[in-house]
């Protein structure tokens, strides 16, 4: 170990993929030790000198930072304002510890926050989306990128939802996942109560072809009243319970005999319509 300034940073070398110091970024492709190691130690992986910003911006605590010796420049600015300690990696350090190659050059673990309640999420939220087992993790992070972009002001998982803050969904999202308001649903059969009762008007995306346009609707509620927009998961599509729960079904019409489109193409439709 050694502190090595460069371009107005400094850090300490470690030469050793196996040194603890650098526990919380092993195998990050491993997605059933990520879980467990994440849950664990409260933590989550940032990729990408804009990311971790974005993270630090929304007040996530830095456990540490991580960066390739060719890339010390680009963490150099994130690296000067926070205490945390930065390890800087000879080439080919970083891809046998994390098992990819690190391209965008710095990561960051960072200290997760405790999930609001259901109610804060919803107090000032006009428009929300609710996340039924989605359980791929880049379909997740691009749900909150269109989320985000498209203004809405929330978004809830059912129990079951893939985790946002995992590396893949931040990387997907462009750090969107940062900025949305999330929570998770902690009663699946249950839980869509509370969103009716705070006066959200919940609408099933669902391609069932008896379903109503989403068209149709979208212009009444464009300006006024609350709504919650249901996206299922991928294959099955929301679950019967949820298709019953909400007070009417939308579907967007497709042509050439397309039944449906991937979850996030369709959030992205659902999104601008009801935005």
């Amino acid at each position: 170990m050694a502190d090595m300034p460069a371009d107005g940073a400094s850090g300490q070398l470690v030469t050793d993929a196996s040194d603890p110091r650098l526990a919380d970024y092993i195998r990050l492709t491993d997605v059933h030790l990520r879980r467990s190691l994440e849950a664990e130690h409260g933590l989550f992986i940032a990729e990408g000198e804009r990311v971790i910003s974005r993270a630090i911006a929304a007040g996530y605590p830095v456990r540490s930072l991580l960066v390739g010796q060719d890339k010390l420049a680009t963490i150099a600015d994130v690296a000067a304002s926070c205490e945390a300690p930065l390890y800087v990696l000879p080439p080919g350090v970083a891809d046998r510890l994390t098992g990819y190659h690190v391209h965008r050059g710095a990561l960051a673990s960072m200290q997760r926050l405790p999930l609001p309640p259901v109610g804060s999420v919803l107090a000032s939220a006009r428009r929300i989306v609710v996340l039924e087992d989605i359980v791929d993790h880049a379909n997740v992070g691009a749900v909150f990128r269109c989320a985000a972009a498209l203004g809405f002001d929330g978004v809830l998982l059912a129990p079951r939802c893939a985790d946002p803050l995992y590396r893949r969904s931040v990387k997907v999202s462009m750090g969107a996942v940062l900025a949305v308001p999330f929570t998770r649903l902690s009663d699946w059969r249950g839980g869509l109560g509370e969103l009716q009762a705070a006066g959200f008007r919940l609408l099933a995306l669902t391609p069932d072809p008896a379903a109503t346009p989403i068209g149709e609707v979208a212009g009444p509620y464009r300006l006024k009243g609350k709504i919650a927009l249901l996206i299922g998961g991928e294959g099955n599509g929301l679950s019967s319970r949820w298709l019953a729960a909400a007070d009417q079904a939308v579907r967007i019409p497709m042509s050439r005999g397309v039944d449906s489109l991937n979850v996030a193409a369709a959030a992205a439709i659902a999104c601008y319509l009801l935005s």
